[in-house]
This record gives C-alpha cells, structure tokens and sequence, in this order.
C-alpha cells in the first residue's frame, strides 16, 4: 500500500493551527521500510495553546463537562457512526504505520473505538452522576463529577484502541482530553482529529497533539493537568508516576506484563488453535498482556512442546495487508534487534528453539521475527523475567498444580494471565489463585463491562466497564438534613 500523508497542522482548540516549531515526525512502514508520510512535532508552546485549550473547555459553565449526560452520550454516539464510516482506512493506516495484520486491524482498530463509545454512553445515561445513600436514617448526595482536564499518552502497538480505551471515558465523565500518539504511529490519530471535527464535539474537549518523549514529559507535569492516562512501558510508567505523585495528580497506568499460561494436562491445544494463539502471539507478540510463560505439566511435557510447536509454526507470515496473514512484522528495526537479542540471550542461557528463532526467509524488507519457542526454560531467566514484546514463547514445566500457580506468580508483573482445561470449574479454581489483573478461562476474550488492569509492576487503575469510568471522575459527598426531599438525578 503506497502512502504519502502529509499533514502540516495540529489539531486543537477545534481547530487545525500552525505548530509553534517547525519540527516533523516522519513515519516509515513497518512492513516495507519506506517513508509513508510526515506530521509537524508538537513543541511544548504547542502543549501549553492545547491545555490551555482543553482547560477553557472544561471550565466553560455552559461547556462539556456542565452538559447533562445524555446530551454527551448522544455526541460520543455522533462520533461512533463518523468513526464507522472511515474504520476501513483507519484500519489500512494502523496496518500501514505498525505492520497490525489487516484482519486484526479492521477488529480492533477500527471496531473497538465505536464499541467503546456506544459502551460508554449507554452507561452514563444508566448511571447519570448521582446517587442518595441512606445509612442510620442519613442521607448523603453522592456526586461523580467531571474530573478535569486528561493527559493521556498512548502507545503504538494498538494505537487507535489504547486512545480510545481512555478516550471514551473521558469523554463520558465530561472530562477535556490532550491526547499524544506515539511517534511511530501519528497519522490514524490525524484521522481521528477529522471523525471529533466532524462528529461536533465541541472545540478543546479534544486535542491531539504529535510530540516525543519529552514533549509528553511536559505534558504529564504540566499545572493544567488535572490528570493523566498512559499506556506504555513499565519503565515509563514509573516515571510518569513519580511526577504525578510530586504533584498529588492521579495517574491510571497501563503497563508491561510477562503474563502466564497453565496449560492442565486435559487440555487440546490443538483443538484450541485460534484461543490459543490469540492468547500468547496476539499482534505478532506485540501486547502487553497476553500469555508468553507458557506452563505445561512435566509429565506430559514433549508432547505439549510437539503440539505448541506445531500451532506456532502454522502461522502464515508475511504482508500484513494479505488478510491471511497472522504474524506481521515488528514495529521498527530497533525494536526487531531488541526481540532477536532477548532470544539470543535465551538460546545462551540454555534455551531449546523448537520453531523459529530468525528471520523469515523471502521477506528481506520489513522487520520480521519468525515466531519462536523457546523450550526448557527456567522461570528464573532473562527471557522468563522479562517483556519481549514480540512473537516468542517459553515453555516451562511444572510438577503438581500448586507448583504452576507459584511459578505463574513468581513474576514482577500482573496484568493477564490464562488458564487452558477441558473442565472450567477447575480452570476458574486456579484462575482465583494468579496474582493478576485478569484472567482468561481456554481463551475467552474481554468484555466491555468488565475492569481490565494489572496488579505489581504492570499498573494502576482500571479500563473498562463501570470502574473505568470512574477512573476520570471525581466523588464528592453532600450531607443532607434530616428531613429534606431527595434530590432529582441527573440524567
């Protein structure tokens, strides 16, 4: 897919304004190695128009955040149905940009912000802001307002669905959003900018601004932030919770995982097949909570590593606009050399490659890694330890079950996890005993309604359902006198 996108203005305040530097990000394609367009860099005078943007957004009396909440749904539901309309040529750009495989771009790019959205409103309107609480014969208001102005910095590997994973909330509590990319993925969200102008939504309830790590840093410190989102890197995150914590700011964290698979000796992989790469090779490895610490009894161990290996090594490789396509490349020539060190670093720790371990022979452009098992490794590894991100797989044994639920557990991080049986009830049993945020029964996708989120090193806070709206809201308690009428909700 040839591309050359370029874009000369940043979108904020509602309308299209000229950067304030003269900086440019230029994309290259992750799958063909070849500049597919340039937007201007956000400086940090941009960072300062956009909050002071989103700012008078917010504290406009007759603004957003004042708007009933059925007047927001019926906007972000405007947004869903202009965001459909263009969510095939959103999804070319992610795939483009990122080399996502189209099948998976046109799920979850394109599809996953209007779900979310449509989600979002149909749960204000349910909830409204407030609730009357009686204890003892007490009455108290509980009001969840609009939490002010949101910094929310997301990542490159599902680019339009981490934005709009804090974006739908956000814009359903009646917060104002500053919204950064990442570098290597800035062209959907100028797409984006055009669905918010187009779907109404009033001007400085959303900006979007380009920007680096530093720029991003500014925008995480800056003093018309009222709070921040971020997705992205464990080592990042504890930086951008430090600042927050400086600045008492709340921070909702989504970070790195090493999450872990028990595989029950009932389990058919084999019949399993799409569950269970969707599981552990999702975006050719590249998220962060699926399952790449793969336990398998000791008893049934080879034929375990025979059936892992063989599912592993059927996946087609290749173009990621082919729709038969399921492992792309990685997102960047760095980070190929990062994920073919972590498996080099295996190998010399005594690592068997069973599958993979290279480069896919014929695809000499584009960032490839073959899709990769790494057999009896040790839990206590480099490649046990730590977040590859990309399509490689350790296989570890274990002896009875309370053995695999300590080695699922021993692990810095805490964000998914799986557990793969013929029998669900004793599958939930040992889902109950992960140190974990969630946890997938044989490969049962997320639900909208339910808090998705990571314990230990892998974040803070929660997406999704009721919790992840609360997330950007603030709470304040009014006491009622006794005998007062209970006040109307608002819808």
């Amino acid at each position: 897919m040839k591309l050359n996108i370029e874009h000369d203005s940043l979108f904020y305040g509602g309308e299209w304004k000229s950067p304030h530097a003269g900086g440019r990000i230029t994309v290259v394609s992750a799958s063909t190695e070849e500049t597919i367009g340039s937007v201007p860099l956000a400086s940090e005078r941009d960072v300062d128009a956009a909050v002071r943007a989103a700012r008078s957004a917010f504290d406009d009396p007759a603004g957003w955040a004042s708007w009933e909440v059925a007047r927001r749904a019926d906007a972000m539901e405007r947004l869903a149905d202009v965001m459909e309309t263009r969510g095939a040529e959103l999804a070319k750009l992610v795939t483009a940009q990122n080399g996502m495989p189209i099948s998976l771009s046109m799920q979850a790019e394109a599809n996953t912000g209007p779900l979310l959205l449509r989600y979002y409103a149909a749960l204000i309107r349910e909830l409204g802001e407030d609730e009357t609480r009686v204890t003892a014969g007490r009455r108290t208001l509980i009001r969840h307002e609009p939490g002010g102005v949101v910094a929310a910095i997301v990542p490159w590997n599902f680019p339009m669905g981490s934005a709009l994973l804090k974006l739908a909330p956000a814009l359903a509590a009646g917060c104002s959003v500053v919204l950064k990319p990442a570098t290597e993925t800035v062209l959907d969200s100028f797409l984006l900018a055009q669905c918010i102008e187009s779907a109404g939504i009033p001007a400085g309830v959303v900006n979007i601004l380009p920007a680096d790590r530093d720029t991003g840093a500014y925008l995480v410190g800056h003093p018309g932030v009222d709070r921040v989102a971020f997705t992205g890197s464990t080592i990042g995150g504890r930086k951008v919770a430090a600042r927050c914590a400086e600045l008492l700011r709340p921070a909702i964290l989504e970070l790195g995982g090493k999450s872990a698979a028990i595989v029950l000796d009932d389990a058919d992989l084999v019949t399993l097949r799409d569950q269970f790469l969707y599981n552990t090779m999702l975006n050719s490895g590249q998220t962060c909570w699926i399952s790449t610490r793969i336990f398998v009894p000791r008893s049934r161990y080879a034929a375990y590593v025979d059936d892992i290996t063989e599912l592993v090594s059927s996946q087609i490789v290749g173009d990621p606009f082919e729709a038969k396509t399921e492992v792309g490349p990685m997102v960047s020539s760095t980070h190929r050399d990062r994920v073919e060190r972590y498996i080099n670093a295996g190998i010399a720790e005594g690592a068997r490659v069973t599958t993979g371990g290279g480069r896919p022979v014929g695809l000499d452009r584009g960032w490839y890694v073959e899709p990769t098992i790494l057999a009896d490794v040790d839990n206590g590894s480099i490649v046990a330890r730590e977040e590859i991100f990309g399509p490689v797989l350790c296989v570890i044994p274990y002896g009875d079950i309370d053995e695999a639920v300590e080695l699922a557990n021993d692990s810095e991080y805490g964000l998914g996890g799986s557990v793969w049986s013929a029998d669900p009830d004793r599958a939930v049993n040992i889902a109950r005993q992960f140190q974990t945020g969630s946890v997938s029964i044989n490969g049962t996708p997320a639900d909208l309604a339910a808090p998705l989120g990571g314990v230990k090193a892998s974040g803070l806070g929660r997406a999704l359902g009721p919790e992840g709206l609360e997330e950007y809201r603030s709470i304040k308690s009014v006491y009622l006198p006794t005998g007062s009428p209970t006040p109307a909700p608002v819808l």
